[in-house]
């Protein structure tokens, strides 16, 4: 939806990302799938007129991404599998020479996640994957709301009450938490209530889901070093993290995959 004050200009860009969003464009888009990256041919024509779903599974949101909050959820919903954490962290505990997968398995291991609704899920997951040092990654998904496994459609039709989030994973031994939370003040307006720019539904609510005490620790310093910066109250909500759904794959990397830049979100200067 654009406001009635939007230029001509703003209209046309919103028509046009709404045209490709809701399925009438008729391009083809290369979608990234799995953690291998294995690339995969999808004639795309969008949410309206998709006719096969890829099986989506909830999982529980946690704060150390054993690689089941992140890389390895996307794996499993893709069919793929990987070592086991365990067997990998017993193997170097050994001594024993490690293989490729143990040894990414461990890597895993040390990851963390966050997860962070901030407008639609398009441009936030692009901020965060090109733009923010640490992320290791970005997946587009669905929070909060009141049924399992929900879809586009559903989540759009406002009777869910879920919110387009982005479930990111981050190294602590090249950033912290805190630095995540600032990027994700930086790359929308907080103060904005159940909307960002052009789009506007309980959706694109602004929030920060927590799953620790020190996660909410931290998601209130920083929100309240922020407040000065704005001439309006933050409206960002705090609250604990629900079950995390992955959106369907063609939301996945949609601007890498356009070759395009968000028309909402910007990661602005401190």
């Amino acid at each position: 939806m654009v406001s009635q004050g939007a230029s001509k200009n703003t209209q046309r860009c919103v028509t046009d990302i709404r045209f490709n969003r809701t399925g009438r464009g008729r391009n083809r888009v290369l979608v990234a799938m799995g953690v291998a990256g294995a690339l995969a041919l999808w004639g795309a024509t969008g949410c309206s007129e998709r006719s096969q779903q890829p099986e989506r599974g909830g999982t529980e949101y946690g704060g150390s991404a054993s690689v089941a909050s992140g890389l390895e959820a996307t794996s499993q919903r893709s069919g793929g599998g990987g070592a086991s954490t365990a067997q990998g962290a017993q193997a170097n505990a050994s001594g024993e020479s490690m293989s490729g997968a143990n040894m990414n398995d461990v890597t895993a291991k040390t990851m963390q996640t966050a997860l962070f609704g901030a407008g639609c899920f398009w441009g936030v997951e692009h901020i965060y994957r090109t733009q923010v040092p640490g992320v290791i990654e970005a997946i587009s998904g669905y929070a909060g709301g009141s049924t399992a496994n929900p879809t586009y459609q559903e989540v759009s039709s406002h009777s869910t009450g879920h919110v387009e989030v982005v479930q990111v994973t981050f190294d602590p031994a090249k950033t912290d938490y805190a630095k995540i939370v600032d990027a994700f003040f930086r790359m929308h307006d907080p103060t904005q209530i159940d909307r960002q720019g052009p789009d506007i539904g309980e959706q694109y609510r602004s929030v920060i889901f927590v799953n620790s005490a020190e996660q909410e620790r931290i998601a209130n310093e920083v929100k309240e070093r922020r407040q000065p910066k704005y001439s309006k109250p933050i409206a960002t909500a705090i609250e604990q993290a629900p079950i995390f759904y992955k959106a369907e794959d063609y939301h996945q990397r949609y601007y890498e995959r356009k070759g395009t830049q968000p028309y909402c979100h910007t990661l602005r200067p401190d």
